[in-house]
């Protein structure tokens, strides 16, 4: 290796947040001797040892970590660079990473995503689905550019900007419509509950709303997938409480009613960053779509 080389610097430091070469390999999608090979080169290039092993994993050396710290500021002056680059171009192009949960990727991606393709067919978007806390951490370690998760979100050196409300409704089989008058945490206890699978941001959401009266709840089933609930519950199996932007189109909610809940439970979206990300013209434009009322 005759010069630096960023991708390497970028291995070093996930090594480094991970605490093994292992871990490190697993992010990366290559094998152990792949990310060992890049740290053996770093440190053939610079001739000095920039990591070391202790009883707890891999820690930096001295001079490991002065690497990173240039190499937080080499890596946001090749953003500025190729941002100053692209101001020259009108068109927006390039590629933005985005993690999101699996119900905003179903129901309120692909139609954003259609406007900005419409908009800006030069932009590539990438998509990846999670929950929040791992995307927190995609973030965070540069994995992906933004997140579109569930409040509450955070993590050192990120930047949450909320963009939107949603609400939780009730849903049911539309033939059982008639067995429920009120939609309220007494009257729904009773009732058979096919919810999401517990460790959910969505799930403690659900959770607490029969906690605020004291109640807690014994689902009939708990499934990871909402299609799964929506299928179950149009078969009479039971009612779910979901996203609205779940049910909101006409297709979505075919064979179910679909009613607030008393009293009225919502969620906040949040778009998550780090702080030292350049805001380029992609993401301003995804920002942007997902702060218009028709996004919600």
């Amino acid at each position: 290796m005759t010069t630096l080389n960023l991708a390497h610097l970028a291995t070093l430091r996930l090594v480094l947040q991970r605490g093994s070469f292992s871990a490190a390999a697993d992010v990366l999608g290559i094998s152990q001797p792949a990310v060992s090979l890049q740290i053996r080169q770093l440190e053939q290039f610079l001739q000095t040892r920039l990591v070391e092993r202790t009883g707890r994993g891999i820690k930096a050396t001295a001079a490991g970590q002065a690497l990173l710290e240039h190499g937080e500021r080499i890596e946001l002056a090749v953003d500025e660079a190729v941002r100053s680059i692209s101001e020259f171009s009108q068109a927006v192009s390039g590629t933005v990473t985005l993690g999101t949960g699996a119900t905003a990727c179903i129901h309120l991606l692909p139609p954003l995503l259609q406007q900005l393709r419409s908009d800006h067919p030069l932009l590539r978007v990438g998509v990846t689905t999670g929950n929040t806390l791992d995307i927190v951490r995609a973030v965070e370690e540069n994995r992906l550019d933004m997140g579109l998760v569930t409040l509450p979100a955070g993590g050192r050196a990120l930047d949450v900007m909320t963009v939107m409300d949603e609400e939780f409704v009730f849903i049911a089989a539309r033939e059982q419509q008639a067995l429920f008058n009120d939609i309220t945490p007494a009257r729904l206890h009773a009732e058979p509950l096919i919810a999401f699978e517990p460790g959910s941001g969505t799930r403690a959401l659900i959770d607490g709303w029969f906690e605020a009266s004291g109640l807690s709840i014994a689902p009939v089933m708990q499934l990871g997938s909402i299609e799964a609930i929506k299928r179950m519950v149009r078969a009479g199996l039971g009612y779910s409480i979901v996203p609205r932007m779940a049910v909101e189109d006409a297709a979505d909610r075919e064979g179910l009613c679909v009613r607030s809940l008393m009293p009225v439970l919502q969620r906040q979206l949040a778009v998550v960053m780090r702080q030292d990300k350049i805001l380029s013209k992609g993401i301003a434009g995804i920002i942007r779509l997902l702060q218009k009322p028709s996004a919600r």
